[in-house]
């Protein structure tokens, strides 16, 4: 393998081009998937669960949110493994037409008032298949990115994945400010069926992007030379199941996202009392922050090393955490957008610019998707069933927060020491990334490529 020409090596105008097609599938997809979260904390507990006291909603609310992510780790270990055998390409598309599916299918539910229970078991059942997608949706584009990328700059050209993930995030919360503001009779009986609805359109636009990608010149010449494995997935247990573990360890980070996302919107709106405009804008600045930062991480990262950037964002959000919690619990609204802008659009943006490239540059090309997809969909499920896990722990009180704020920071602090732990990737030629036993270059040799 030492002895090929560079696989990644791709003619120019391609890593822009892979680039694009992720960020944009990425933020299509994944618009889908948060305007299901914001609508979770905002209304499905009265649509789909009215029997239920208010906090008993919420909190089932909150837990079919959580249930996506059971069929994360399952969708990796499916996507993961076609993508490994059969292209990243048919992977990117399949998931962006599974999600859209899904998700107009939400916007059509009759409420538990019209089917009763067969209402919130259908509910599920989407979510269910949502969470399948997304089990392969960011493997699949950070392997296209990281492998048409040049061997200098991959971190920056796979962040685009990440900062397309934020861009959807900005609309589907963006659409929810006018649906939010609409009379609560509209707005429970069709007004938050229309962001679901809107994901049709999403999703065309985003499959013709995808279609117009080429497969990566990588999986091109592993198909060339034969050394397509039948079983990825065999492989990536037998000789990574190490990398695998500091993958799942490490996406624990995810936890700040879904807290800040869904529990603290939920607390903020039904146990404080806020308003849900503000609360909606502080997500929506905090967003449009990390889409400009997280390109800027990633280039430091490709000049500075991946590790010290990642354990520092790791630790600076566990701090942040208990300010903006805190600022929650105080009603201050000042203080909510200064630290909600500062920790998540631009603090915890310095551990999701890099880790799209880190966990891809840890796996060699034949198993690089399954073992990227299976480690952070395994961490990202443990982190998706945080709100509702945080809602149940920390009970009704205004002062719960507390408590919530210390498990997220301890969370943040294993994930610093996973990252710590692991191998530095930055200068690795990518034709050697996953090898074992494979010193990095020194000084600039991977850096003089242009």
């Amino acid at each position: 393998m030492n002895g090929r020409p560079d696989r990644a090596a791709p003619a120019a105008g391609r890593p822009a081009k892979a680039a694009l097609a992720a960020w944009i599938g990425s933020a299509l997809e994944y618009y889908d998937f948060f305007i299901y979260g914001t609508a979770a904390a905002l209304v499905f507990g009265k649509i789909f669960f009215p029997s239920s006291s208010p906090a008993a909603g919420t909190l089932l609310a909150l837990s079919t949110f959580g249930v996506g992510y059971v069929t994360r780790p399952l969708g990796a270990l499916l996507l993961g493994h076609l993508g490994d055998r059969f292209g990243r390409k048919r992977v990117l598309i399949a998931t962006l037409l599974l999600m859209g599916a899904s998700t107009v299918l939400v916007g059509c539910l009759p409420s538990y008032a019209s089917l009763g229970v067969a209402s919130p078991v259908l509910l599920v059942a989407l979510r269910l298949l949502q969470g399948l997608s997304a089990g392969g949706e960011q493997a699949s584009a950070n392997s296209m990115s990281l492998e048409h990328a040049p061997e200098n700059r991959r971190a920056y050209y796979t962040s685009f994945t990440l900062s397309g993930t934020q861009a959807g995030q900005i609309v589907a919360t963006a659409v929810f400010l006018p649906v939010a503001a609409l009379p609560q009779d509209a707005l429970l009986s069709w007004g938050w069926r229309v962001p679901f609805w809107l994901s049709a359109v999403m999703v065309a636009v985003g499959y013709f992007i995808r279609r117009s990608v080429e497969e990566t010149p990588v999986f091109r010449e592993e198909v060339a030379a034969g050394e397509v494995v039948r079983l990825p997935l065999a492989v990536l247990l037998r000789d990574h199941w190490a990398d695998v573990l500091r993958v799942i360890v490490a996406a624990l980070i995810a936890s700040v996202s879904t807290i800040f996302t869904v529990y603290a919107l939920s607390y903020a709106v039904n146990t404080v009392g806020l308003s849900k405009t503000p609360m909606l804008w502080v997500g929506v600045l905090a967003n449009v922050a990390a889409v400009i930062s997280i390109p800027l991480w990633a280039k430091l990262s490709d000049r500075k090393g991946r590790k010290k950037i990642f354990v520092a964002g790791s630790l600076g959000c566990a701090v942040l955490i208990f300010g903006y919690l805190g600022a929650i619990a105080a009603g201050s609204y000042v203080w909510i957008f200064v630290l909600g802008i500062g920790m998540f659009g631009i603090v915890y943006t310095a551990t999701s610019a890099i880790w799209p490239s880190f966990y891809g540059e840890m796996f060699p090309a034949r198993v690089r998707l399954s073992g990227t997809a299976i480690g952070t969909q395994i961490g990202f499920a443990i982190s998706g069933f945080l709100p509702s896990v945080a809602a149940a722990v920390a009970g009704d009180g205004r002062g719960a927060w507390l408590g919530v704020a210390i498990f997220t920071a301890g969370l943040c602090v294993v994930n610093a020491i996973a990252v710590a732990t692991g191998r530095e990737t930055y200068r690795v030629p990518t034709a050697q990334l996953g090898l074992k036993h494979t010193p990095a270059p020194q000084g600039n040799e991977v850096g003089a490529r242009p």
